[in-house]
């Protein structure tokens, strides 16, 4: 598959995607939202990809979306650029392999939205996070201010979003934003290594626990606490399931097949 905007490598059932569009801090544009949406499909459809490093090249993870491309929009086209950068969205949040991203430098507006797709935030000493879309006179448009509001508390998140100052890294750790900060160099190492470790796991259990939680959130305790369990039932019968029991009583590495 080629991409103008993405740099693609595998390492061990784990795909690295770099955006790389230095020049403009990896902004995002339509063409960008497209390759990343179809990216994250194309992760999903294929088994011997079990994890995937989300990154940016140069200083930004993602500086947010392209403003040059709103100048002269008109409502309806305005709306059809959001509605692509949904999508894009919703085609990591949906993806059954667990993503990590790896932030680099600047996370901002769109940008920042984009990590908080992932399933966990592995973040450099130097990387800056925050909702700046009150300075254009505008809001978040994907997902991020409501995401923000439920994990930081909603006087933290107005806070954020009223003044569009933006989080350090250890900010964001200390609001549960963010999984691990690390030095600039160590960052993407370590984001790979957690990546294959999660390769190893059992994909259909990686998968479940990805959706409870999401889906879960928004739900009452007691009725997600019924989707565990029912999804553990269904998982008993699994093969990995079988295969981890057995390799646990048998002291030795499972061997998970997806089934």
């Amino acid at each position: 598959m080629s991409y103008t905007f993405l740099q693609t490598q595998s390492v061990q059932h784990v795909l690295v995607v770099t955006i790389s569009r230095e020049e403009k801090l990896n902004a995002m544009n339509s063409k960008l939202m497209q390759e990343l949406t179809d990216c994250f499909r194309f992760v999903h459809e294929t088994p011997e990809v079990r994890a995937v490093v989300l990154t940016g090249k140069g200083k930004a993870f993602m500086a947010g979306a392209d403003i040059g491309e709103y100048s002269g929009l008109d409502a309806g086209q305005f709306f059809a650029f959001q509605d692509k950068g949904r999508e894009m969205y919703r085609s990591i949040e949906s993806c059954a392999k667990p993503i990590v991203a790896a932030v680099n430098g600047f996370a901002l507006g769109g940008g920042f939205e984009l990590a908080l797709a992932c399933d966990l935030i592995f973040a450099s000493a130097k990387a800056k996070f925050g909702l700046p879309e009150v300075n254009l006179g505008l809001v978040p448009g994907g997902g991020g201010l409501q995401k923000v509001a439920r994990l930081m508390g909603p006087y933290a998140a107005k806070e954020l979003a009223l003044t569009g100052r933006f989080l350090t890294a250890d900010e964001g750790l200390q609001a549960g934003l963010v999984s691990r900060v690390m030095e600039p160099e160590a960052l993407l190492d370590a984001a790979i290594a957690l990546a294959q470790d999660l390769a190893r796991k059992a994909p259909l259990a990686l998968q479940v626990i990805k959706k409870l939680i999401n889906e879960g959130r928004d739900a009452s305790l007691e009725t997600a606490q019924a989707y565990d369990r029912a999804f553990l039932a269904n998982l008993f019968r699994t093969e990995d399931a079988q295969e981890g029991i057995a390799a646990f009583i048998e002291k030795r590495e499972a061997r998970f097949i997806g089934k």
